[in-house]
């Protein structure tokens, strides 16, 4: 089975989010598991230097683009035993950042055309499985019906597309669609959402199966308070819609062999832990108080991600033995709520603004518990890596944390979760977690949650017998 998964996104080369988590880490599952997976993403100039001088010209060709003909490079590398594939084209590629450029409809609808061109020209791979990736790539399974299917080697191939986060569609003015993508006026209907061009949409009509990042997620995007619009267009295809929980690198995420932590431990020894949370409480200016529930909190401060809640019954946590340690970046009222609350609990609370990885793995391994209070969140990953390091998560059931988080209050339980967007239902869970916290059994819950398998070796085996049922 050959599979080319396209993605905007993949480390170890770019990331600015989950995506690139995915795609550094799927694609080697499935190189493991047998499958030929190799990936292709855009030449970048924020890629470093020295992982671009790993890498291998190949060729040149020209993509056309409605009314434009435009220079493609061709470049391949190899990490961790996956063969990668670079989109070169300086004009739309060498800028600072990913995304947010006025003419980011017309870089990844070239980059989604060029995807297809690559095919042509690499000669020791025929893709059977084309893998796209959130709207950067709705193009493709559009381009490949409407231009390419004539051509011999693109003809049998079958499309994958994966939703990450259905917020982020690719939504632009109908204008597009002929001019950028220069779709013929019949077939701009196919991207046409709500008077609107939208990518996704797209890539979601013309693929052969959809996917998202977890089981509930797939279901919630159904219901209109999660689909941002577009939940009716996707229950008319709700029959070629399936979710796959995400996985971990569960080799770097490792609290035997982490670097960027203070001590070492596993589920038979937690006494590396210990050290971790007073290394934590001295980094972040806290006190260091073993008897004290430190709470973690690693990601976005934006109101989906249910800060609004925590806002509500800020002073209520902190009228338990409690401290709370926040990295992230997001809307200022939050992060200024978040020093405020600081400054009235000196020694409780400390708040990093911007996110810096290695201290979110030592908040992973430090905190007693992960807080995500979630509005939406279609799979999450801090919440299976903070069960790798023994850190117990709270969260709200919603998408990917109701997938992977089960309350203890059930055997089986590896973490405490509440199910309305209530701050009460969440303050509810935070002291259920308090009084366990302090009961004397603490340790085997984080034993618990340690043992939990969240490696991309079930998810890779899912996607697997995914690949073998559309290409029969």
């Amino acid at each position: 089975m050959n599979v080319l998964f396209a993605t905007s996104e993949a480390r170890p080369y770019i990331a600015s989010g989950g995506l690139a988590d995915v795609s550094g880490a799927l694609p080697k599952a499935l190189c493991a598991a047998g499958t030929d997976c190799r990936v292709i993403l855009p030449l970048y100039s924020d890629i470093p230097q020295q992982l671009r001088n790993e890498m291998t010209y190949l060729c040149n060709f020209y993509v056309r683009l409605s009314w434009r003909e435009l220079y493609c490079g061709l470049f391949t590398a190899r990490h961790d035993g996956v063969t990668y594939y670079f989109i070169d084209n300086e004009y739309y590629f060498r800028r600072s950042g990913i995304y947010g450029h006025y003419d980011d409809g017309e870089r990844f609808a070239f980059f989604s055309k060029a995807v297809l061109e690559s095919i042509l020209h690499i000669e020791d791979f025929s893709v059977d499985v084309l893998h796209c990736n959130d709207w950067q790539t709705g193009l493709i399974p559009v381009f490949l019906e409407v231009f390419f299917r004539h051509e011999p080697r693109l003809s049998r191939i079958k499309t994958v597309f994966t939703i990450h986060n259905i917020q982020y569609q690719g939504d632009f003015d109908m204008f597009v669609a002929g001019d950028v993508a220069g779709l013929p006026e019949d077939k701009r209907g196919l991207v046409e959402l709500n008077g609107r061009c939208n990518y996704m949409k797209g890539g979601i009509d013309r693929c052969d199966v959809v996917t998202t990042v977890s089981p509930t997620y797939a279901k919630e995007i159904l219901d209109p308070w999660y689909a941002w619009g577009m939940d009716g267009f996707l229950r008319e295809r709700s029959y070629k819609l399936t979710g796959i929980l995400n996985g971990i690198d569960c080799e770097s995420y490792n609290p035997e062999t982490d670097p960027e932590i203070s001590a070492h431990y596993s589920a038979d020894n937690l006494s590396g832990k210990e050290a971790d949370k007073a290394a934590l409480q001295k980094e972040a200016g806290l006190c260091i108080d073993p008897s004290a529930m430190l709470i973690g909190m690693v990601g976005r401060l934006v109101s989906h991600k249910g800060i609004d809640l925590v806002e509500y019954v800020g002073d209520r946590i902190m009228n338990l033995n409690a401290q709370m340690v926040i990295l992230g970046s997001g809307e200022p009222q939050y992060e200024d709520y978040f020093r405020s609350l600081g400054a009235r609990y000196p020694g409780r609370v400390s708040v990093t603004t911007g996110f810096i990885p290695s201290l979110a793995r030592r908040i992973y391994a430090g905190a007693d518990v992960l807080l995500m209070p979630s509005k939406s969140e279609p799979c999450g990953l801090a919440q299976m890596i903070a069960l790798r390091y023994g850190t117990v998560p709270i969260v709200r059931e919603t998408g990917g944390l109701k997938d992977s988080i089960h309350d203890l209050g059930a055997p089986g339980g590896n973490g405490f979760t509440f199910k309305t967007y209530n701050a009460d239902d969440m303050f509810n869970a935070i002291e259920r977690a308090y009084f366990r916290y302090h009961s004397g059994d603490w340790n085997n819950s984080v034993r618990a949650a340690m043992r939990y398998d969240f490696s991309w070796h079930r998810s890779a085996a899912a996607y697997m017998g995914l690949y073998r049922t559309i290409t029969k």
